[in-house]
């Protein structure tokens, strides 16, 4: 039986790779859903190959031009955010892969979770902002969450005949980007340009900013705290140049299991999207020879402060890992326009974290009205 798979985000680094998944294994996988939120262009090349039931286009504005592209074909064209929300409960889907980057992937997530969809979780952002709500309508509707990022399908992959040892800790690696050797000074004057050139992954612009200011660390730390039910004193982050180690796991005997590969995120979008099966593919395989040395260093929190609040915000509960994640949207987009420098980034989410009302026990209307009005604040802040 092939698995009918909904990609929402098909446009991106994620869903793009995803697709590649596709092509490699027509016979496992059939594409249902397709949605884009304005790459018109691509989502409709996308539709002519892969022929999906239907696709959502999220700008209203180019429905049309997505419409007249697709005419030929028995493709249904939505558009609009109401419409993915609407369509990640058609009967026909199996599994939706949530490849949306930041706080847009929270609703649909939620929506697809209570049609008794399984999920392929690519955003790290959906468990930051309400990860026991999340977890929690998970588990009534008897919904796995499969994780896609390569940090926590490696734990997912060590857990794999362990399900019933107890973790005694996880460690998630880290590249350590573009800035891993550079000073504070340094760091007062890089530009975006410099943010984006990763070494080890190629990514798209929020995720790879978040690499180079190690918030994207921050956000996986969260996001495993909710995915594998762990404490704070569970996780830890080592700084591995290589990204050929893509996370550890530590039992309670003290034995650790480790997975590594090439850093290539198709290998955990499949492992997702195929799972427990292993799918045989014709990705580039790992030889030692070619990485004499694997090495491990701390992260440096006082040059790299956005850990050092992410666990803060974990620490504390409620809404501020909420609060921390729209400030950080906010402060993103500034500095890839140029409103702000590198450092200020943090500078902005402490500012918020201290500023937006604490909620211990938020509800689904508090996550919203907290994300607009850190938002708001944080806007103001740049200023």
């Amino acid at each position: 039986m092939k698995k009918n798979i909904a990609i929402l985000g098909s446009t991106g680094s994620i869903g793009t790779q995803a697709l590649d998944v596709v092509r490699q294994h027509p016979e496992d996988f059939e594409v249902e859903v397709l949605t884009a939120f304005s790459n018109a262009e691509l989502l409709i090349k996308q539709a002519l190959e892969f022929k999906p039931n239907a696709v959502v286009i999220g700008e209203k504005k180019k429905y049309a031009e997505v419409v007249d592209a697709l005419s030929a074909l028995p493709i249904k064209v939505f558009a609009g955010e109401e419409s993915v929300l609407q369509i990640v409960e058609m009967d026909s889907i199996d599994m939706v892969l949530v490849a949306y980057v930041g706080y847009a992937g929270l609703l649909p997530t939620i929506k697809a979770i209570e049609a008794g969809k399984q999920i392929a979780l690519a955003n790290k952002e959906v468990l930051v902002v309400a990860g026991e709500l999340v977890t929690n309508l998970a588990k009534e509707k008897g919904v796995n969450i499969y994780p896609v990022d390569s940090e926590h399908s490696a734990i997912m992959q060590c857990l794999a005949g362990e399900f019933h040892n107890p973790i005694e800790k996880i460690y998630l690696t880290a590249s350590g980007g573009p800035f891993r050797d550079k000073n504070i000074e340094y760091l007062k004057t890089v530009t975006k340009a410099e943010a984006l050139k990763h070494p080890n992954w190629s990514m798209g612009d929020k995720v790879t900013i978040d690499s180079a200011s190690l918030m994207n660390k921050g956000l996986e730390v969260i996001e495993a705290k909710w995915l594998f039910h762990l404490k704070l004193e569970q996780i830890d982050v080592i700084v591995h140049r290589q990204s050929i180690i893509h996370s550890i796991v530590q039992f309670e005997d003290g034995s650790m299991k480790a997975q590594m590969g090439l850093p290539d995120m198709r290998l955990p979008i499949q492992y997702a999207l195929s799972y427990p099966q292993r799918l045989k593919s014709d990705f580039p395989r790992f030889n030692f020879m070619d990485y004499p040395e694997l090495t491990f260093e701390k992260p440096d929190i006082s040059k790299f402060r956005n850990l050092s609040l992410a666990f803060d915000a974990m620490h504390k509960g409620g809404n501020m890992p909420c609060i921390m994640n729209a400030a950080n949207e906010i402060a993103v987009q500034a500095f890839l326009a140029d409103k702000i420098k590198f450092l200020e980034m943090p500078d902005i989410i402490e500012r918020c974290m201290q500023t937006i009302h604490f909620i211990a026990k938020p509800l689904y209307d508090d996550f919203v009205q907290t994300n607009n009005e850190t938002r708001i604040k944080a806007k103001e802040f740049l200023s």
